[in-house]
């Protein structure tokens, strides 16, 4: 179990070489790059003292940094193809105790669901949680994050040998999961249970369901959701 006091840093996992939705950072989601989505909204998660964007040391990737750098964020750069790597030297570069890992498709991260799962890490014995799926849990899939033991990031990297496992970083977890205490929750509220509510941005599809959305960055979860069912019971009614 985590120390009630540890400093904690969130990682977010960006790139622009996706090959299902290229420069996907910095296509505009009302007006706003998704990546400044990304850190307006997990800026707002109180149990979170630094954020830090792990990018890839690339040329197509040096624009990202740029744009970043304008911005006033900490970024690192690292190896392309070893997430795992680049996420550990995110890490070293600070002196926290705890992990929060962020993936840059989930403009709609919640600084609300960041903290939840920080708390229920800190107070669970556990070795990693996470809200960010709806798996084993009834969270809507993008709301959250992933969080673990700095240490156990050390360990990941020395122990991850398959490639998946280096560019999925935290995927040796699951792949050995009996050897790992992995603990979720669910949210209290029952409006807030909706694991058929998906908020990330992983194909064109989802870009444009999420662009006809009425949104903006300071909403909270409450609003996202009411938006979200607003725009399905619109649909359901130009189906008639």
């Amino acid at each position: 179990m985590a120390e009630q006091n540890a400093s904690c840093v969130a990682i977010v996992q960006a790139r622009l070489g996706s090959s299902r939705l290229p420069l996907k950072s910095l296509l505009c989601l009302r007006d706003l790059p998704i990546i400044d989505w990304v850190i307006q909204r997990l800026a707002q998660a109180q149990a979170i003292d630094k954020i830090i964007v792990a990018i890839p040391d690339t040329p197509l990737d040096h624009v990202l940094f740029e744009h970043l750098q304008r911005r006033g964020a900490t970024c690192i750069v690292g190896e392309e193809n070893d997430v795992l790597a680049r996420f550990v030297r995110a890490a070293r570069s600070t002196d926290c105790s705890l992990i929060v890992r962020v993936c840059a498709d989930n403009p709609l991260i919640s600084g609300d669901a960041v903290d939840r799962l920080v708390a229920h890490y800190q107070k669970t014995p556990c070795d990693y949680a996470y809200n960010h799926i709806p798996k084993n849990n009834l969270w809507p899939d993008g709301l959250g994050a992933e969080i673990l033991h700095r240490e156990l990031l050390e360990e990941l990297h020395s122990k991850a040998k398959d490639s998946s496992q280096r560019e999925h970083c935290l995927n040796y977890i699951w792949d050995h999961a009996h050897d790992f205490r992995i603990s979720t929750f669910d949210p209290e509220e029952v409006w807030l249970r909706r694991p058929d509510i998906k908020l990330d941005i992983d194909s064109p599809e989802d870009f444009r369901r999420l662009s006809l959305l009425s949104l903006s960055p300071d909403m909270d979860c409450q609003a996202i959701i009411h938006a979200v069912d607003t725009q399905q019971s619109q649909a359901s009614k130009d189906c008639l």
